[in-house]
């Protein structure tokens, strides 16, 4: 009943998109609405089609992704390194934290064009700015999964005698890994709005300045696919994150009975 009811969903979720490009689409024809106002979704879909055939698109593909996974591989390690030592450390939450949460209320938009001074144009400075986006979902969400660890849990730690690194490792990690890794998936989708973001102010080749670039030339329809591509590599990220670590992490991770999952 449960597979039924989930394919279910699916099929309705399916019937609805379709339904909503197919009003799409009458309401172009019957409004008659310019491509440079709205363009239909069957000119989307074969702008789409024609760029990814010609091989048009792929290179600003493969550069947005190798900017998403790199800032999200530094960001993600730095912002996990540092949870886990502020999580340890009541005088480095106390002096730091004031200073990283103040960080995240400058948009990252502004800091943009500084690192495109700092560090010129091209990849650097995109990836840089998309790790400064991934670190603090990792820090605060390992900051919380460590501190959620069971009184009782870590009181039977200290009479085995465990050390304070042995603690962190082999109870306090597996215990919130649960809320670490939702950090991470928050994480991945930022990392693709820090990269379109960044190649929007110095970026050459990528899907945002592809953006910039038929914004310029009133292209809406490629405006239009390039968005589509945008969002496919985001739900694509998104499902990496949410499947890859459950087998990655499979023995660490219990269900809400305390069972293993």
């Amino acid at each position: 009943m449960h597979t039924l009811s989930r394919n279910a969903s699916r099929l309705g979720s399916v019937a609805l998109l379709l339904c909503l490009l197919a009003g799409w689409e009458w309401s172009v024809t019957a409004f008659a609405w310019p491509e440079l106002v709205l363009p239909a979704p069957s000119t989307v879909a074969e702008v789409l089609g024609r760029g990814l055939l010609n091989g048009y698109f792929w290179p600003h593909i493969t550069q947005t992704a190798i900017e998403v996974l790199g800032g999200l591989a530094l960001g993600g390690a730095l912002g996990f390194a540092a949870g886990l030592l502020l999580g340890e450390s009541a005088l480095g939450r106390q002096v730091l934290m004031p200073y990283l949460i103040a960080s995240q209320v400058v948009p990252k938009l502004a800091l943009a064009p500084l690192l495109t001074v700092w560090l010129g144009f091209g990849t650097l400075p995109v990836v840089v700015l998309t790790a400064l986006v991934c670190f603090f979902p990792l820090l605060e969400t390992t900051m919380t999964g460590i501190a959620q660890t069971d009184a009782t849990h870590l009181k039977l730690f200290r009479m085995l005698g465990a050390g304070r690194w042995q603690t962190l490792w082999r109870l306090k990690l597996p215990s919130g890994l649960s809320t670490i890794l939702s950090g991470f998936r928050v994480a991945a989708v930022m990392a693709l709005v820090g990269a379109v973001v960044g190649e929007f102010i110095g970026g050459s080749t990528g899907l945002g300045a592809l953006i910039i670039a038929a914004q310029g030339s009133m292209d809406t329809p490629l405006m239009f696919a390039v968005l589509l591509l945008i969002t496919v590599m985001g739900l694509a990220l998104y499902l990496a994150a949410l499947y890859l670590p459950r087998y990655v992490f499979r023995p660490y991770l219990f269900t809400e009975t305390g069972n293993r999952s």
